[in-house]
């Protein structure tokens, strides 16, 4: 059996753009866990049998759109906070790049995202921790290198 080929936890990558041109991207210190959720909308019509119309119908369904969100939290990092809250107070969305480095390809997605969330927490004798919300604004461009 072949086993499969994986990525480790330091190759998925969530990356904040910067306004230079080019876009400099840099990832965030502190993160222990992070996803990204790919969303498809569906809209839902009802597709009757023409050869028995008291036959229970099936359910098509149509794609309508697509989001994507991250999400992630750790310890809140003195090297990331400003970068983080810069982003949540920016009216406009910011530069996002997302890489996911497997040993024979990179996925990327890039494009924009608001930061909708920021939530900083602690507990008696730990450490402050933030979790972090993002989601897309427009559409992110997926390549495969």
């Amino acid at each position: 059996m072949a086993q499969p080929s994986t990525a480790r936890f330091g190759k998925f990558r969530i990356l904040l753009g910067n306004n230079a041109e080019p876009i400099v991207y840099t990832a965030p210190c502190g993160f222990t866990s992070k996803s990204l959720t790919l969303t498809k909308d569906l809209t839902d019509v009802t597709l009757p049998d023409c050869d028995d119309p008291d036959a229970v119908a099936w359910v098509g369904r149509d794609a309508s759109t697509l989001s994507a969100s991250v999400s992630g939290e750790g310890v809140l990092a003195s090297e990331s906070v400003e970068t983080w809250l810069d982003a949540w107070e920016n009216v406009a969305s910011v530069p996002v790049k997302i890489e996911i480095e497997f040993p024979a390809k990179t996925i990327t997605w890039t494009g924009l995202m608001h930061v909708s969330s920021l939530n900083p927490s602690t507990e008696q004798g730990g450490r402050v921790t933030m979790s972090v919300e993002m989601q897309s604004d427009g559409e992110l461009v997926r390549t495969v290198a």
